[in-house]
């Protein structure tokens, strides 16, 4: 990757891309110091922290993902949360939806309104999180200045939804223009940033304590660097790893032509889905204890949820949540799955073009054959992303208590694939290049 960093710098294009990627990360990154009038930024970080008992894990996962903006209060709170949540119902809804699928096929023009259909859809969630996230931590007097509102609470609340809502409408609008402008996904390097940062801000604090206990701190880190490199290491194996179904097309003479007469391949990735099966399991998991917590404080509900159905569990709740959450994972993965490869339609287009898989008879028994293939890779994918859910937190914890959260599980995939995802990227921008000065 430090190669295809460095040829790609070579090519004035590309470097100015890059550039212009990263001024707008940094903007991004500024607009993640500016704090929300009103909150006192001391007392709000502390109904994040780990220790305390009211906090609640679905929104210390989204402050992992904006890099600590939310834990901080900052206008930039929501970070690209909203726009991916809209992004992935659009997508659900296009499945279930005829008429959005229709839209989805009508090319450039179809894809404009799903994508100004997904901003509106952005807006709504930015709004919903916003009051779920003031409602939540609204009644500690102490991290609300209700005093600068004239005391009045709806007030207050009004405000801070508008300005959360903004900030949330603004990263939406930098990931857009990263895309246009830049390189790569926009939504994905706004999140890749995030998670780094969180990650940096708490390695940071590590080494600071070195002075004071170097023995201990020092065996952390060294252990901790090793455990990362071993997953990073195992994840990128795995993400690359595809099974290829060959395609053979018959010769077809058309006036004074012949066509076809080659072979090709169907790639099938076993992590197809990526990373949303994760997404969406733990989101499913952490979104009630969201809503337990806001509505209903310290309620039966809400005290057996976080006993048996958090990620803070402990003892037989744990087994419990892990049992739990793996079995969302496999439901999600094959879900995903099926989204993501229609085997009736690629035995279709075969067929339409001519081609066969070798032994296998056209149409529905291609259909069939493709179906059981997916089945099986998506098994061992579902497999694979299970052991991604729970073996970094155990190993990280092994390595040091401390920080076991600067790569969660989710977010050590995140950065591997979009860090995959940029280098791929970066291929694609050199070789459209040279066959451009080809051209010309």
């Amino acid at each position: 990757m430090l190669q295809t960093l460095i040829n790609a710098f070579k090519v004035k294009e590309i470097r100015r891309k890059v550039y212009m990627m990263l001024l707008l990360l940094l903007i991004f990154r500024i607009g993640c110091f500016i704090p929300v009038p009103g909150l006192d930024r001391g007392n709000f970080s502390e109904l994040f922290d780990k220790d305390n008992p009211n906090s609640n894990d679905f929104l210390t996962l989204m402050s992992s993902l904006t890099g600590g903006a939310l834990a901080q209060g900052t206008i930039f709170a929501l970070g690209i949360g909203p726009y991916i949540n809209a992004s992935i119902i659009m997508q659900l809804l296009s499945v279930g939806i005829p008429a959005l699928e229709r839209l989805s096929k009508q090319g450039e023009e179809g894809r404009k309104k799903i994508s100004q259909y997904t901003r509106y859809v952005t807006i709504l969630l930015a709004i919903v999180q916003s009051i779920g996230i003031i409602l939540s931590f609204g009644n500690d007097s102490d991290a609300i200045r209700y005093e600068l509102f004239f005391d009045q609470k709806w007030l207050a609340y009004v405000f801070m939804t508008t300005l959360y809502t903004s900030g949330a409408v603004i990263v939406m609008w930098i990931g857009e223009r990263i895309t246009d402008y830049g390189v790569g996904n926009g939504q994905s390097m706004i999140i890749f940033v995030g998670i780094l940062s969180t990650a940096g801000a708490q390695i940071v604090a590590k080494c600071k304590q070195i002075p004071s206990d170097p023995g201990s701190a020092a065996w952390d880190l060294i252990a901790f660097v090793l455990v990362c490199a071993l997953i990073f290491f195992a994840i990128v194996y795995v993400d690359l790893s595809e099974r290829s179904v060959k395609v053979q097309y018959a010769k077809q003479i058309r006036g004074r032509k012949m066509y076809g007469g080659q072979s090709s391949s169907i790639p099938i990735k076993i992590s197809g889905g990526g990373v949303m099966p994760l997404i969406f399991s733990f989101s499913i998991l952490s979104f009630p204890q969201m809503l337990s917590s806001m509505l209903w404080p310290n309620s039966g509900f809400d005290r057996w949820w976080s006993n048996w159905m958090s990620a803070s569990a402990t003892g037989s709740g744990a087994v419990v949540y892990s049992i739990v959450l793996c079995l969302l994972i496999f439901a999600f993965s094959f879900f995903y799955a099926q989204m993501q490869f229609n085997p009736e339609d690629i035995a279709r287009n075969i067929q339409q073009n001519g081609g066969f898989i070798l032994h296998v008879s056209p149409g529905k028994p291609t259909a069939l054959y493709l179906k059981k293939i997916s089945n099986r890779i998506t098994l061992f994918g579902a497999i694979y992303l299970a052991l991604v859910a729970l073996i970094p937190s155990v190993a990280f914890a092994w390595a040091s208590f401390d920080l076991v959260n600067v790569f969660s599980t989710t977010g050590i995939l995140i950065v591997v694939s979009c860090a995959m995802e940029f280098e791929k990227q970066l291929q694609a921008q050199m070789m459209m290049k040279n066959y451009k000065g080809f051209l010309k």
